[in-house]
């Protein structure tokens, strides 16, 4: 196979176009609606989407919520502010966790937040210079980081969040992301129930989206380039409906690039699922070959990120790229609380 370069997946992208904000109207969006064989663009509103889903079709979701993972303390002793964000829930309240500034948080270290309310300290230090820390606290550790923390925004986006539950999906169940699966963020619980009110089935999994997502591709062979792991889990229910779907002819439309890897990650030789949870570390790139879905609702991505090349895999690099300069031309806006795109074939 020919070397992919990660500047293959370069475009411009005017600075204005990453959207700091989300919509009053979850589903106003626009939607760009590309045909992955031959290219086509069309231009939609989001909640047209409905018009694209055929009874029988089996849309999947990720349930995970985003936990407010981003913590402000200061140092024991000094008084030094610092920032911690949670990455990965390890075990006896021991997080793996992102310190700000670093040098600050030698082992032993301890971090106080919320005027005591959790004490946090560094027990080790891992790969990439993550700090192992392990809190104390009194009461129910989520009800104390509800309080304490803050939603883990993106570092493109500059603006404060004003309601902490737009960057949350409607139907986030289980606690455990750093980040939002946004494609998701589009949908209101009225387009759901259109969605099902058409004989679309919904099946849920669950991937606890890592921070990971905005590391960016720093090899120019994509070969040598590797992924983060995350915790995934589906059900054997929502199995049951996605492999209904597939073994009757009807097609399995991802909501999202992490719902995509979840169900590739966990797919056996022959494209059917059954009940399992595991970390996956897919890297999907063009040359991929999908075995579970045929189309897939995503937001618009960052130049050389995995996710554009993901979203190649399944639609092609040159059409990609092509419906991108279109939505670049379009003044769509892009990232997290930007615009969505609908990949299929007709």
């Amino acid at each position: 196979m020919e070397q992919l370069l990660k500047s293959d997946f370069y475009f411009d992208l005017p600075e204005e176009l990453i959207a700091q904000d989300p919509l009053e109207d979850r589903s106003s969006s626009r939607l760009l609606v590309l045909d992955k064989n031959t290219g086509n663009v069309e231009h939609h509103v989001f909640r047209d989407i409905i018009d694209y889903l055929e009874a029988g079709d089996c849309l999947v979701i990720n349930n995970t919520k985003v936990i407010p993972a981003r913590l402000m303390g200061v140092r024991e002793g000094t008084g030094a502010t610092i920032e911690v964000l949670l990455l990965k829930r390890k075990e006896n309240d021991i997080w793996e966790t992102l310190v700000k500034p670093g040098k600050k948080a030698k082992v032993g270290t301890k971090i106080i937040f919320g005027d005591g309310l959790l004490v946090g300290e560094v027990v080790d230090i891992v790969e990439e210079g993550n700090r192992l820390i392990q809190f104390h606290y009194e009461g129910i550790f989520e009800e104390i980081l509800d309080k304490l923390g803050q939603m883990p925004l993106p570092p493109y986006i500059t603006h404060q969040l004003q309601d902490k539950n737009r960057y949350q999906t409607v139907y986030a169940k289980h606690d455990g992301s750093a980040a939002a699966p946004t494609a998701g963020l589009h949908f209101t619980p009225e387009l759901l129930q259109q969605v099902r009110d058409k004989g679309v089935e919904i099946a849920e999994v669950t991937l606890h989206v890592g921070l990971g997502t905005f590391r960016p591709v720093k090899e120019d062979n994509l070969l040598n380039h590797h992924m983060h792991s995350e915790f995934y889990n589906i059900d054997q229910s929502e199995a049951d409906k996605i492999n209904k779907a597939k073994a009757e002819g009807h097609r399995v439309i991802s909501v999202g690039t992490t719902s995509t890897r979840t169900l590739e990650s966990a797919a056996l030789e022959d494209g059917s699922l059954k009940a399992c949870s595991g970390w996956t570390e897919i890297f999907i790139y063009p040359g991929y070959q999908f075995k579970v879905i045929d189309a897939l609702i995503t937001n618009f991505h960052l130049p050389e990120s995995t996710l554009v090349m993901l979203v190649s895999a399944l639609a092609g690099r040159e059409n990609v790229l092509a419906a991108y300069k279109q939505a670049v031309d379009e003044r769509y806006r892009f990232f997290s609380f930007g615009d969505a795109m609908f990949i299929h074939a007709k």
